[in-house]
């Protein structure tokens, strides 16, 4: 199992930042790839941003230049650092990790950060 626990919503300005941070913890060692998903009322859940274990990274378009993720493995944390922050922007945010078992992928959640952007 792994547990994953996220930290750093809020309530930001149109065109703030905020950084979020996850902390995993478990069985790690087989942790393929992490990242942010988020969702909005009435939407489903997309994805933000994720990283790989060797560092490959990959964006949501609506995202791309604005944030970025960043893995600490020493510290089984990885982060979203989220720039240039606009009201679209508004969703729960969860922290998102993958491990191989058997044949297949199994996605593990946190509880969700809630990032609001209003002025």
């Amino acid at each position: 199992q792994v547990q994953l626990v996220e930290s750093g919503g809020g309530l930001v300005q149109p065109g703030g930042s905020l950084k979020l941070s996850c902390l995993a913890s478990g069985s790690i060692s087989s942790i393929t790839v992490m990242g942010w998903y988020r969702q909005a009322p009435g939407e489903k859940r997309e994805l933000v941003a994720s990283i790989t274990s060797g560092g490959s990274t990959n964006y949501a378009d609506s995202v791309k230049g604005r944030f970025i993720v960043s893995r600490d493995s020493a510290k089984n944390m990885v982060n979203l650092q989220m720039n240039s922050l606009k009201p679209e922007d508004t969703a729960a945010y969860y922290c998102n990790a993958k491990r191989p078992l058997l044949n297949m992928q199994v996605n593990y959640w946190g509880q969700g950060t809630q990032v609001t952007v209003s002025s």
